[in-house]
């Protein structure tokens, strides 16, 4: 039993391994990768703060202006320091100073270090000319894989006896025994947090499958935000998105601003995503009138249930930032720790297989 054990768990790191490995470097480097960005190019992130940033009509109407591209959402920034992030109708990004309005930079996502580590972790940055991300449910697989293996090698180091006494290190051991020892040790101390993040990886392409997973150990449903609302008989006057999304902010005086969707058709409605007190990330949203500034709709998510709560933990969890620099930290090793487990799991079968 234990022999066919360790060979389904060396089967599954090879058949994973090579994509595991891109995951795991991807994944240490995204958690680092915008600092890193801003510090080698500040001029196209960062800027001199002024007292007060340009009205949203003005803002707009400049970047529209300038890119020559209608903006379907953007991002403002909590650090006055800090660029805005504008998403154009052409699926490129503006990065805009937002006190002047000057455009500092157009790229895709792909241009940045972040964008092209999560394209290479998430689909191997492989799009057909459909726009289709055929790798998707590939790296989903290799996530399950891992979630399996990591159950498969936590059973083959609980089983046995002494098992308190194997999750010592030897550093003067022999090289092969040394490996022997991190690989278990690593495995052991990381199993919680590999689990967690293998399965809230797979929540990202998943969604149906893991909810209902989430919802059953959890006894409950998770909330879904009701449907963006339609604006009723559109005004022909002219857009009014200062007016608009003030008003929506007063809805939650006390939440944070994420991101601004602006409306693509006549009769959709100015969509505000916001973060409010208690929540771990912006899962609050408000709807208003694009031309009379009226609220249509909001949704606090703040105070929807746990099995929402948990559910919407999934992206800072997964990624570390939820708890300062030591998780965040703690996080670049779990993530560096896969690779360790690969490269050892690969060696352990090398070594065998010539001894034979």
């Amino acid at each position: 039993m234990k022999l066919w054990l360790r060979r389904i768990h060396l089967g599954l790191a090879l058949i994973s391994g090579l994509f595991l490995l891109i995951v795991s470097l991807t994944g240490a480097v995204m958690i680092y990768a915008k600092d890193i960005q801003h510090l080698i190019e500040p001029e196209k992130w960062q800027v001199i703060p002024q007292a007060t940033s340009m009205h949203y009509d003005e803002l707009i109407q400049s970047v529209q202006d300038q890119t020559k591209q209608k903006i379907t959402f953007f991002m403002p920034e909590q650090n006055a320091n800090m660029a805005w992030q504008f998403r154009l109708a052409d699926k490129n990004y503006a990065s805009v100073n937002p006190y002047s309005g000057a455009v500092l930079s157009t790229y895709d996502s792909t241009d940045t270090i972040y964008g092209f580590a999560m394209g290479l972790h998430r689909w191997l940055l492989f799009e057909d000319s459909d726009g289709n991300k055929t790798f998707k449910n590939w790296m989903s697989v290799c996530a399950l894989l891992l979630l399996i293996n990591v159950f498969f090698g936590f059973y083959l180091w609980v089983k046995p006896k002494n098992r308190i006494k194997r999750l010592a290190i030897k550093p003067k051991a022999k090289f092969r025994v040394l490996m022997y020892q991190l690989h278990t040790v690593l495995g052991v101390y990381f199993f919680i947090p590999l689990v967690l993040i293998a399965f809230t990886g797979m929540a990202f392409n998943w969604k149906t499958q893991t909810q209902s997973v989430l919802e059953f150990v959890t006894f409950n449903k998770v909330e879904q935000r009701p449907k963006a609302p339609k604006v009723i008989n559109p005004s022909q006057a002219a857009l009014n998105y200062n007016e608009a999304i003030k008003n929506a902010e007063n809805i939650f005086p006390d939440g944070k601003l994420y991101r601004v969707y602006l409306p693509k058709k006549d009769d959709d409605a100015i969509a505000l995503r916001m973060q409010n007190p208690g929540e771990n990330h912006a899962y609050s949203w408000v709807w208003t009138d694009p031309f009379t500034g009226k609220v249509l709709n909001s949704f606090d998510a703040s105070k929807t249930n746990f099995t929402t709560q948990a559910w919407n933990f999934k992206y800072k969890f997964h990624i570390g930032a939820f708890a300062g620099p030591i998780v965040q930290f703690l996080w670049l090793l779990i993530a560096l720790s896969l690779a360790f487990f690969i490269v050892s799991g690969v060696y352990f079968w090398l070594k065998r297989h010539k001894w034979k």
